[in-house]
């Protein structure tokens, strides 16, 4: 298994062809940015010097402020690189009219804002502590936020329910930054050597940490696991050779080993990115949004 995961893990966010390919889909999405989301509010989240990082929020019908209502919050995928908000649009679209505050963020990324990794786990964290800061103005139930994302995207989310670090150093602490359950699609979970096994040579260990903008391992989503992490949903193609199944098997398996819920639904053959909408015949995306309405009704977010 060890030596699988060597081999496997190198994936995550090195150049493949299918890495490659991905990104180019990304930068296609790119051009059409700043997105246009029909439907959506937009409010700024957060200012970094003259970049103000915006969120795209989709009510439910007769949405207001004194609802309190459950809230996610969507973190697109690109490798820390491109992408857009709008990635997450029909989920965003779906949950709102099963009754769900449902909104997909925006944070800096390399191609545009030349950051590192770690900048956009700090706006990731920052995303969802604005949320919870705002729950009276939004209508949202600051106890029932949850953080989803796909790809790096949904390392972003990841890091938000199991760093205890990187919050902005301006924000108010007390607030917390952390979501209260967690949604991920094929997200890079495994970032550094993990369990007495080294996953990078030295050459690749290094070119990642110059990526990240830090030691990988700080923002490396299995070596942040506690006891009391956030519940957690993970939907994977087990086709996936851009972030390897087998590393989301052992991202659950320390979860449980740590006393935590954490659910993997893995889909057959199926590779990076099968459950984005517009992607073939939208199937994988139906069915991916249903495991997703089934976690989150098991947790009393939706109603069945």
């Amino acid at each position: 298994m060890k030596r699988f995961l060597a081999v496997a893990t190198v994936g995550l966010l090195l150049v493949s062809a299918q890495a490659a390919q991905a990104q180019n889909r990304q930068s296609r999405a790119d051009r059409a940015y700043p997105p246009q989301l029909d439907g959506a509010t937009v409010e700024t989240y957060k200012t970094v010097g003259d970049v103000k990082l915006n969120v795209f929020i989709f009510n439910p019908e007769n949405h207001k402020p004194t609802d309190r209502r459950p809230a996610i919050v969507f973190f697109f995928g690109g490798g820390w690189t491109s992408g857009t908000p709008k990635q997450f649009e029909q989920q965003c679209k779906h949950l709102a009219s099963r009754g769900m505050v449902a909104m997909t963020a925006d944070y800096r990324v390399a191609s545009r804002h030349q950051t590192k990794a770690i900048d956009c786990v700090r706006d990731g964290k920052s995303a969802v502590r604005w949320v919870r800061e705002n729950a009276e103005r939004l209508g949202v139930d600051p106890d029932k936020i949850v953080a989803g994302g796909g790809s790096a995207g949904g390392h972003v989310a990841a890091c938000t329910g199991l760093v205890a670090e990187l919050d902005e150093a301006e924000e108010a602490k007390d607030i917390s930054s952390r979501p209260n359950a967690m949604v991920l699609f094929n997200p890079a979970l495994i970032l550094a050597p993990y369990d007495g096994m080294k996953p990078f040579d030295n050459e690749r260990l290094a070119s990642l940490r110059q990526r990240v903008g830090d030691d990988p391992r700080v923002i490396s989503p299995i070596h942040h696991i506690a006891a009391d992490a956030p519940p957690t949903l993970i939907l994977h193609g087990k086709g996936d050779t851009t972030v390897p199944y087998k590393t989301a098997e052992l991202f659950c398996e320390a979860m449980h080993s740590a006393g935590n819920r954490c659910e993997l639904v893995g889909y057959e053959d199926q590779p990076h990115g099968f459950f984005n909408y517009g992607r073939g015949d939208n199937s994988n995306y139906e069915k991916t949004v249903a495991a997703m309405d089934k976690f989150l009704e098991s947790l009393g977010y939706l109603k069945p």
